[in-house]
């Protein structure tokens, strides 16, 4: 086997094939480092893509030229637009996955890229020499150190769950990274010795149902949106049939049956020391936490349109066996209902992201970079949002050229980066469209717009989704000087320019061009992307002005830079407290800085007198 590579990529999960493919494509040579390639992209919890904001980051991926967008249109069995009512920006699209059909859409999509090497291994340690990587450490076949060693000059780690991980059931303890698989211990002990800050987290999954055991005629049904709305600026129309989702809610039974076994739950007799996702809580910590809340919605969810398994969205629980059957049972529709697997909790390790610059390489050792649930995050969009910079950023740093990084007003992406980097997680972290200051010029509509040429420029996106995107670009940029010059007439008679018109809540674009005055240049099936981008550019322009000028201001202070070798401890005026907070996260710029929880303007100003002088 072939020993040097340019990148290693350990785990080959969301974000471990984001940063392999992305790497490859910028030229380097890569080895993805997994344990299987039949859990390639795989979906231990919910088989689903996207989600308020969850979407806005696989827009953004795809905008890149990454692969998830692709992937979730090529093999998603039902779709959804949410927050279709609520404005353009926090419309997000949703769909639920084949899983099985996902994951080898993925692993076939890595097999084309000729740059990629599968090594199918345990990656032991990562090998590092004066502050640099030098590459990894293999397990042999038996589990034991002294292994082969692969060398690189860049090596990310996306482990996920697997560092030092530990699964509950009940009482019961398994070493594992998920069900069935074993954890990294070695590894996790290797970046330790490192000096990387380290937590510990918590996260679930529910139990899976036999499809053919549970009576969905007793169940209200969960449909897709007639017309989907794809993922990728690459997919037309999703022309094929959606499955059905079928929804429930829990019972006083269940509310019962959980109170009278809460003892045995890991999360409330001290079995359990990770911390847990506040916004996706178990079974255990509705029923305990909101005993106002008289019943909460479940929804029942194929894994596949061929198989088994009913995933039982909002039902994640680490109770005993017998416990989870009869929560399960206790649910109408499912009492005769035949629990394939039992939920679970999984604690594992996870490196404080702090430690990490916002290009994700670790700070103190050149090379490194990490990526996905081992930097504290939740969910497959974050992990992948997460691998393809990484991977960039790998590529970017084995060519010895500048890190890629995104601003808070450029992307979701730069929100992630930047949130993870400067305040760190105490919980799981997940996207929400509120913590984007600037999401109304970070829709799902224009992330194109906003990043395809920059994933062109370093190297991400080929030909063909150039050649796309530059069509797409030149007909916003004419239905935007159509909109602006052309005269309508109102449904009340009155003539107006549309773009004053579209200023008033009542008049749409789509109606404006269904006449004769107003003729548009629309693409079949991209129509939708078409309207939306040109309409909200002049329904908003009033706010979108004033974020731009907000946004304005505060490059001033993003492009203040801060040396690396910066001594707070000795800058007369700084409390101990402030000190030591920018001492551990070492920000990057003075806009970096004003954001991490605690340190105030004053203190920034201070900085910025003394990094002028």
């Amino acid at each position: 086997m072939e020993s040097r590579f340019d990148v290693i990529v350990i785990g080959a999960g969301h974000a471990g094939v984001e940063a392999a493919r992305a790497a490859a494509r910028m030229g380097c040579r890569v080895a993805i480092c997994t344990l299987s390639e039949a859990t390639v992209a795989h979906m231990p919890c919910n088989p689903a893509i996207g989600g308020t904001a969850k979407g806005h980051l696989v827009r953004e991926i795809d905008a890149l030229g990454g692969l998830m967008g692709e992937a979730i249109d090529a093999t998603g069995i039902q779709f959804k637009l949410l927050n279709r009512s609520r404005g353009p920006a926090v419309r997000s699209p949703r769909a639920q996955a084949d899983k099985r059909r996902y994951g080898a859409w993925v692993a076939e999509a890595l097999c084309r890229e000729e740059r990629i090497t599968w090594v199918v291994c345990r990656v032991g340690g990562v090998l590092v020499r004066h502050g640099r990587v030098l590459g990894v450490d293999l397990e042999t076949a038996g589990g034991e150190a002294g292994g082969e060693t692969l060398h690189a000059r860049a090596v990310v780690v996306t482990t996920g769950t697997f560092l030092n991980g530990l699964v509950h059931v009940g009482r019961r303890r398994t070493p594992a990274g998920r069900a069935g698989e074993p954890p990294s211990q070695r590894l996790a002990e290797s970046l330790k010795a490192l000096g990387l800050p380290w937590g510990r987290l918590k996260t679930g999954t529910p139990p899976r149902l036999h499809r053919r055991s549970i009576r969905f005629e007793r169940l209200e049904r969960a449909l897709g949106d007639e017309q989907p709305v794809p993922f990728s600026f690459m997919t037309g129309r999703i022309d094929r049939r959606q499955i059905e989702c079928h929804q429930m809610h829990t019972t006083e039974r269940v509310h019962e049956i959980v109170r009278a076994n809460i003892q045995r739950s890991p999360l409330y007799n001290g079995q359990i020391e990770g911390i847990g996702p506040r916004y996706c809580p178990s079974l255990e910590d509705k029923v305990m936490r909101f005993p106002h809340h008289e019943r909460h919605q479940i929804f029942l969810e194929p894994e596949g349109v061929d198989a088994d398994e009913v995933y039982v969205n909002g039902y994640s629980m680490s109770l005993p066996v017998e416990v989870q059957e009869s929560l399960v049972h206790a649910l109408p529709g499912l009492e005769d209902a035949e629990m394939m697997r039992p939920g679970y909790a999984v604690e594992y390790d996870f490196v404080q992201p702090t430690a990490l610059s916002r290009s994700y390489e670790a700070k103190d050792v050149a090379g490194l970079f990490l990526a996905g649930q081992v930097n504290g995050t939740s969910g497959y969009e974050e992990a992948a949002g997460q691998g393809v910079l990484a991977g960039i950023n790998a590529a970017r740093a084995v060519a010895c050229e500048e890190p890629f990084v995104l601003g808070r007003d450029e992307a979701y992406l730069g929100v992630l980066a930047d949130d993870l980097t400067t305040r760190g997680c105490l919980e799981p972290y997940r996207m929400f469209t509120s913590r984007a200051e600037y999401r109304l010029l970070l829709r799902i509509d224009n992330a194109d717009l906003r990043l395809t040429e920059r994933g062109r420029e370093v190297g991400l996106v080929d030909d063909r989704r150039w050649a796309r995107f530059q069509d797409r670009r030149s007909r916003f940029e004419e239905n935007a000087r159509r909109v602006a010059r052309t005269t309508v007439t109102l449904a009340d008679g009155n003539r107006a320019r549309a773009s004053q018109a579209l200023r008033r809540p009542d008049v749409e674009l789509e109606w404006l061009a269904r006449g004769n005055e107003l003729r548009l240049e629309v693409a079949p099936g991209e129509e939708r992307e078409d309207l939306w981008s040109v309409e909200t550019h002049f329904k908003y322009a009033g706010y979108l002005e004033r974020q731009e000028a907000t946004i304005e201001r505060a490059r001033r202070l993003e492009h203040r830079r801060i040396p690396a070798s910066f001594s707070y401890s000795s800058l007369p005026g700084l409390s101990r407290e402030i000190a030591e907070r920018l001492t551990e996260t070492r920000p990057d710029t003075l806009g970096q800085a004003l954001r991490i929880p605690g340190v105030t303007p004053a203190a920034v100003a201070l900085i910025g007198a003394k990094v002028s002088a």
